[in-house]
This record gives C-alpha cells, structure tokens and sequence, in this order.
C-alpha cells in the first residue's frame, strides 16, 4: 500500500511550468518470517512457473538450462543450508491449497538434487 501525505509534494520548475513532484512512502507488511522464506518461496513460484510452461510461454531448452542450473547451485551448498531449504519448503507444501502446487513442493527437494535419491 502507497502512502501520500501534505509534506510529500513539491514542485519543480521545467520549461516554465512547476510540476508536481509526489514522493510515495511504501507500506508493505510482510507475510514472511524471513528473508529466506521470502527468497525460498519466490524461487519455487519461478521455478513451478518454468517446469509448467508450454513452448508458447518459454523456450523449452532455455527452461530445462534454468532447472539445471539451479538444481546445480543447490548440490553445492553444505549440507545445513540445504537441509533449511527442505524444511522451508516442506512448510510451504503443507500449507498449500492447490493439490498440483503442492505436488510439485513435495517432489522439489528430491527432483532439485537437495536429497539423495530414495530408492
């Protein structure tokens, strides 16, 4: 939400005229209890977006470059950052409503190489 008060307005001269300059204070209230829930949760939104899309909406080979290039990142992290990983997005799937979203988080930690595979 955007905030606009008395004190936020001012003017400048150009070309003869004074033009209002309107400085806006942004009010956001985070539903995040972390930067790194923030992060966690807008990287699986981009990557369920990606791993979802039709040619129409992505190139393909471009969307498959994306998958393995983070999936790569993840493999190097230690082992205690990608255990927080797993969690946080555990924690996302268990609140999800939409059964295809929270399919696509259960499967996340084994398909994006932050567990060994189960077999």
């Amino acid at each position: 939400m955007w905030r606009l008060t008395d004190s936020d307005v001012s003017g400048v001269w150009w070309d003869g005229l004074t033009l209002p300059l309107i400085r806006w204070e942004a009010f956001v209230t985070s539903s995040y209890p972390s930067l790194t829930r923030a992060l966690a949760e807008a990287l699986v939104d981009v990557l369920w977006f990606i791993d979802g899309s039709e040619d129409e909406q992505m190139d393909q080979d471009d969307a498959v470059k994306v998958m393995e290039g983070f999936a790569h990142v993840v493999s190097t992290l230690p082992s205690d950052q990608r255990q927080e990983l797993i969690e946080l997005v555990g924690e996302m799937a268990a609140a999800e409503d939409d059964p295809a979203r929270r399919g696509f988080q259960d499967a996340f930690p084994e398909g994006f190489g932050l567990i060994d595979d189960v077999s």
